[in-house]
């Protein structure tokens, strides 16, 4: 976790690759998933790459946290145990974890961090939390400003910081309040497997079966980009500022985290008493705009409250930018006016448009030629026919440039930390001293007996040239000092070893005064947890889970989900969401309305995607949804032969209830 004053800028990464370049474009920190138990299913990697990104983010002091946040059966606790300790051995900072059960093994000495799969919304689970050791909590995105500041007071920030996300795809349900996916398909989100049912088209029914929506994505959010609220989540108390995506690609992750390095060093450069997590400013050799990689149109969701608009109802996938209209239409191309005459097409754009039905239809370009004026002949990949709807007047949107795509293909950023270069002489020779911005020092000595230089201006040049060679390091110099007594001739072979020599040991000065992340310690005796009773909603799935809460005071604790004990509907998904509220169909919007006021009451809704139905129940008090359903038969099914063939065992029974338990 970042100290107090520290503002940590937290991206993600598919492989360690990534992480590299994440780090090279401004990352304080890294997360990724390790070989297993990472909650995506798809971005494990190998220990070894692991420790080959720790090894490289350490030299600027960034760092690495590992996801290790599935719930997990008793059978999976000694490989996650194992787990942990080899990335410990790997030089991995901090481990994010879902489940309690992890704490009550013997684990190494790292940071534990709470995903956003614990479901932190409110200051006393915070503070439990971060008695319960956790020293970084990931709040629930769809926390208000208010919210997050009455976290921040609950919690000592010496001990637990506050980490947010701040960009990309937004889960519609309260992270780890999901079920759907494993009740239809047998497949986990608490696992790291969710089938993302919420990108769905359906039908919205009302209770008397009239439509009140046709094929539309209302479980499907916009994607999140808290751009202009950075200095506001400052002031409420956030530290750790987190990208979503780890299974972007590396455009996406250069891109969005050079964006928000830039936005983040404007307000340091305004805030003094602010500094970043990490060592060495980046140089960009590109212009990050958000708006060039895959999104659904952008929200700040809940920061500000409840606003109408946060649905990507009509599409699930990437609208693009409008660049133009049709201006005609043959049998193999089409011509396009762009909107701006500047704009460059290239072979291999992405091209899209919306047809009548409201559907959004791709037109990637095979060939494109230049007409003059903004005017473009576009040869699509696709045959004409194939492109309907798409006439004269048509509005064309672009979501892939491949003149962008090549350029982030190369390298786009430089960091370096500064440091100062000082030449002095010894009684032998010369010392380099070289002291970089976070205060480490090194030197080189060279054995030379003092020569005058036949020309003093240009042997003093020639020699500062020399000292500021640093290009294949990770310094650049912010002054060299020639702090001589006297001119010298230096040999340039000196010059160069001297160089190389100091900048060799100034690294290993670094490595050397690299501290690992501090364990936080639990509280004792045990903070008891804010309820007594726990439903399945807690995630329980094993009986170091359960021991944990119920060495926490509590009394009742249900088993997981996915103990299939629930059979019958539940609540598989709790939103902040609310389709009611989306489709103008709130009465809370009708208050004050003439008319209508007291005729439109929150009565449930029917979802229909093809045999599946799911029925929306809406909390008013709470103001949140509920969509309830419940396990298919076939799941159960599989689930039993699973189990019986591998002999599984998983927390299943809740333990029994005493006498004061209710």
């Amino acid at each position: 976790m970042p100290l107090p004053h520290q503002i940590e800028l937290l991206a993600p990464a598919r492989d360690a690759d990534i992480g590299i370049e994440a780090v090279h474009h401004g990352a304080d920190a890294v997360y990724i998933g390790g070989p297993g138990f990472g909650a995506r299913a798809g971005a494990g990697n190998a220990v070894a790459d692991i420790e080959r990104l720790a090894r490289h983010a350490h030299r600027f002091d960034a760092r690495v946290f590992v996801t290790l946040n599935t719930i997990l059966r008793d059978d999976e606790l000694e490989p996650a145990r194992r787990l942990a300790w080899q990335l410990y051995e790997a030089g991995a900072d901090a481990l994010i974890i879902q489940d309690m059960g992890l704490l009550a093994l013997e684990l190494p000495p790292i940071q534990l961090h709470a995903s956003t799969q614990t479901d932190i919304r409110t200051p006393a689970k915070a503070r439990f939390l971060q008695d319960a050791g956790l020293s970084q909590i990931v709040l629930a995105r769809e926390l208000d400003l208010a919210q997050i500041a009455a976290i921040r007071d609950a919690l000592e920030p010496a001990r637990c910081g506050i980490e947010f996300f701040i960009h990309g795809a937004l889960c519609v349900a309260y992270s780890g309040q999901c079920y759907i996916s494993h009740a239809h398909t047998g497949r986990s989100a608490n696992r790291g497997d969710c089938s993302q049912a919420c990108r769905l088209p359906y039908q919205v029914v009302d209770a008397q079966g009239r439509f009140v929506a046709h094929d539309a994505h209302v479980l499907s959010m916009k994607d999140n980009n808290q751009s202009l609220n950075l200095r506001p989540l400052i002031d409420a108390g956030v530290r750790s500022f987190k990208i979503e995506g780890r299974y972007k690609d590396m455009g996406y992750v250069k891109n969005i985290t050079a964006h928000y390095r830039r936005l983040f060093d404007e307000i340091l450069d305004e805030r003094p008493g602010l500094a970043r997590a990490s060592s060495g400013r980046v140089a960009f050799g590109f212009t990050p705009d958000p708006l060039q990689n895959f999104n659904r149109e952008f929200t700040d969701y809940f920061v500000h409250g409840r606003q109408i608009d946060v649905g990507a109802f009509d599409t699930p996938k990437n609208p693009g930018q409008p660049i133009g209209h049709v201006t005609r239409v043959a049998d193999d191309h089409f011509d396009l006016q762009a909107d701006d005459p500047t704009l460059s097409l290239a072979n291999g754009d992405g091209l899209c448009y919306w047809d009548q039905q409201k559907a959004l239809v791709g037109a990637q370009t095979n060939r494109v030629q230049p007409l003059g004026g903004g005017r473009w002949r576009v040869f699509p990949k696709d045959a004409l026919a194939q492109l309907h709807d798409l006439r004269p007047g048509t509005p064309v949107h672009r979501n892939r440039s491949m003149d962008w795509v090549r350029a982030l293909e190369k390298k786009s950023a430089e960091r370096r930390i500064g440091v100062w270069l000082t030449l002095t002489e010894a009684p032998d020779g010369l010392c380099l001293s070289a002291t970089d911005e976070d205060g480490h020092t090194a030197q080189a000595h060279a054995a030379l007996p003092w020569s005058a230089p036949r020309d003093k201006a240009q042997a003093s040049a020639r020699l500062h040239e020399a000292l500021a060679r640093l290009g294949e390091t990770i310094f650049t110099p912010l002054d060299i000092a020639l702090a001589l007594p006297r001119p010298w001739f230096v040999p340039p072979s000196v010059a160069n070893a001297l160089r190389r020599e100091a900048i060799a040991a100034l690294e290993a000065a670094r490595a050397a005064a690299w501290q690992r992340l501090p364990r936080a310690a639990p509280v004792e005796p045990p903070t008891p947890y804010p309820e007594d009773t726990l439903s399945y909603l807690a995630n329980v799935f094993n009986h170091k889970a359960r021991d944990f809460y119920a060495r926490h005071g509590v009394k009742v604790i249900d088993a997981a989900y996915e103990s299939h004990q629930e059979t019958g509907e539940v609540s598989l998904m709790i939103t902040k969401h609310c389709v009611r509220y989306s489709l103008s169909l709130c009465p809370k919007q009708a208050k004050g309305v003439i008319g209508v006021k007291g005729t439109i009451r929150a009565e449930p809704l029917q979802l229909i995607n093809g045999k599946e139905r799911l029925t929306l129940r809406f909390d008013c008090k709470a103001c949140e949804m509920h969509v309830v359903g419940k396990i298919k038969p076939g799941v159960m099914q599989r689930a039993e032969r699973e189990a019986a063939e591998h002999a599984l065992r998983f927390y299943r029974a809740a333990p029994a209830a005493t006498s004061d338990s209710h």
